[in-house]
Formats: C-alpha cells, structure tokens, sequence
C-alpha cells in the first residue's frame, strides 16, 4: 500500500509539475466564475461523481500532495463538465484564500451541509484524508442501499405493468371480435363476460376521453405531490402503512445515525450536526422529530431526551441512544446501530422482493383466468346451442 501510494504521488506531480495542458485551460475557463455558474445553473452530481472526488482527493491528500495541487489535478481528471465547473469553482476560491469548507458551502447541490461541516472540523483538525475517505465509504452504502431497494421494487412493478397491458389488450383486441358472436346469447352470458364486454365497449368509444381523464389524473397527482399538502400527507403515510413503515423506518435511521456518529465523531458540535440532519433525511415528521432534539439539547435535556419522546423511534433505539449518551460513547454506539439496522433493512427488503414474486403472478395467473374464462365459457353455450 505504501508503494502504491508513493507510486501515486510521483505520478501526481510529474503531470502538475508540466505545463498546464490545453484540456486543463479550457476546463479553467468553463468551470469557475460567478457568471459562468449563473449561465449553465449548478445541478446535482451523481453520488458516483462524489465518490470519485472523495476517493481521489483523499489518496493525494495522504500521499502528501497539497490541496490546491490535488484539485488541479482532479480536474484533468474529471470528464463530467458539471464536474469540472465546480472543481474550477473551488479552485479559484482556494487561491483567492477562502477556506476549503468555504469554497464547497457555495456548491450545495453538490455537497450537503454535513459534508461542510465535517470538512470544517477536519480542516482544525488535520484529518481531512480520513474524513473524505469515510464520506465515500458512506456514498457507497447510501448506493448499495438505494440499489438493493430498487432491484427489490423493479420486479414487482413489471408483473403489476405487464397484467395491466395484458388486460387493456384483451379488451381492445380479443373481446372485440367475440362481441357479434356473444350477442346471440347475451342472456346466458357469465356475469364476467358482461362486465368485460361493457368495459370493451367503453374503451373503444371513448378511448380519447380516458386517455385524457387519465392524463389528467396523473398530472394533477404529481403536482399534489409536490405540494406541501400532498408531501406531508405522503410522508406521513410512509410511516403509518403497516409494511412499508419498518422499511422507510429503518432506512431513515440509517441515514440518521450514520451521519449523526460521523459528525460527532469528528469534532462537530451537537447542534451543527442536528441541524445538518435535517437535510439529510426527506421526511416532514423525521425533519420535526430533529427539530424537537434540538430544542431539547438546547434546553440541557440531551439528546436521548428528544429520542425518547418520538413515539414512531422504535424503544430499542431509544434505549441504546440513552446508553451512549451517559457513557459519552454516543457516536460508536450510534454507528453500530446503524450498521445492525442496514444489515436489517437488505434483509427485509429481500425478503419483500421473494414474498411479492409469487404474490404477483399470483394475481396474473387469476387476472389470465378470468380473461381466458370469460372468452372460453360463452364459446361453449354457443357451441351447445348451435348443436
């Protein structure tokens, strides 16, 4: 390791110490001036793009190359252009002589509150290799977690899209070209049958009206979505449906406690690590929950106080939350807390994905079965009554 290290810093600057290229220059010029970001806007960056500036910045930060030298090398580095602006940003205003946590607390769709103020802490601190190197191995986690809820959702949803698709094309098609047929026997038809042929009918005559109704059912869904109503009303729901609070439950308090043991562990204050949790969890009722630690810690109730009356915090928490809190262990007991209840959400949430295979084509196969039997029955009162 120290070889490769050592490897890396004498490659790092033998290509700073040449003559800026022309790929260095142009990325000088596109990236950092108020008036360029004010032009292209500051959109978020992937976690994947953090990850590699955390990763790489932390490697030439402990091999001993300066900080200013780093980022100039990052940006010959960097391919993403929303990258390079940032990095360019940054430079200019550590050259203009502004702190490090400065020039990133002006780019916060990048970087979060809490990673200034762990930034910040490191700076005093001389850690700052360490802490960019725990902020990427916490960017892993969030990826493998969103990734591992995602792959649990992805199946489910297909099966629950393509019965929908096998159905609207049943009525549109198949039943369509029975409905002369059945009309010779309606009175003897299955109730099924009757039902679906009237849907058919429906969805062949006013076809543009239900594309439009439905349009705008979707359209105004999403916008009560992006309302305060409607995101209070969601948030809220997330936490009181009985099998997907323990997942959203479980996945608040990892993010909560992972950041919560980073901070504290690093020299930032009780206060700038709550209140820089509340960015970190997308909740309504978790981002009041915080509010109401703070106002505890700031009252010299601490924060198992603020734990303890959040009747939604499962007792386990709140109990190992109030351990730590009188060892002064808080930030280690916060982090194996966190790890036990990742390790609990991937778990569940495999164990949701397997349960909700067999429940889907389940409900295929007797959404086929009543489609298949509403064509299949009638055809044979129809044969019975021709003979």
């Amino acid at each position: 390791m120290a070889l490769e290290l050592k490897v890396a810093k004498t490659k790092t600057k033998a290509s700073l110490g040449r003559k800026p290229s022309a790929l260095f220059s142009l990325a000088r010029v596109m990236s950092a001036g108020s008036a360029v970001s004010i032009f292209f806007g500051e959109t978020p960056i992937k976690h994947s793009e953090r990850m590699f500036f955390n990763g790489q910045l932390s490697l030439l930060l402990e091999s001993g190359v300066s900080l200013q030298e780093a980022l100039r090398g990052l940006q010959l580095q960097t391919k993403n252009p929303k990258m390079l602006r940032v990095l360019g940003a940054i430079d200019e205003d550590v050259q203009s002589g502004k702190s490090f946590s400065v020039a990133l607390s002006r780019h916060p769709t990048v970087f979060s509150q809490t990673y200034v103020n762990l930034i910040a802490a490191s700076e005093t601190g001389g850690f700052m290799f360490q802490v960019l190197e725990e902020l990427r191995e916490m960017d892993e986690r969030r990826e493998r977690l969103n990734s591992t809820l995602q792959s649990a959702l992805a199946y489910p949803v297909f099966l629950m899209a393509f019965s929908m698709a096998v159905v609207i094309f049943v009525l549109v098609v198949i039943f369509p070209k029975f409905s002369e047929m059945f009309s010779l026997i309606e009175d003897q038809l299955p109730l099924t049958t009757r039902v679906l042929m009237s849907t058919s009918e429906v969805f062949l005559n006013y076809w543009f009206v239900i594309l439009l109704v439905f349009g705008a059912s979707v359209l105004l869904i999403i916008y009560w979505c992006t309302t305060e109503r409607g995101k209070a009303y969601l948030d809220h729901l997330r936490l009181k449906l009985p099998v997907i609070r323990h997942v959203y439950m479980e996945l608040y308090l990892v993010q909560l406690m992972r950041v919560m043991s980073l901070s504290m562990s690093k020299g930032v204050s009780v206060m700038d690590t709550l209140a820089s949790c509340r960015g970190v969890v997308k909740n309504h009722l978790f981002q009041q929950f915080i509010r109401d630690v703070e106002l505890r810690v700031e009252a010299g109730e601490g924060i198992s106080a603020g734990f303890s009356q959040a009747d939604f915090i499962p007792q386990v928490v709140q109990q190992l939350v109030a351990t730590g809190d009188q060892s002064g262990n808080l930030p280690r007991v916060l982090a194996r807390t966190a790890s036990y209840y990742e390790r609990r959400l991937e778990k569940r949430l495999l164990t949701l994905s397997k349960a909700a295979e067999p429940l889907m084509l389940l409900v295929m196969g007797i959404v086929v079965g009543v489609l298949v039997s509403s064509l299949i029955l009638p055809i044979f009162k129809l044969s019975r009554a021709v003979g």
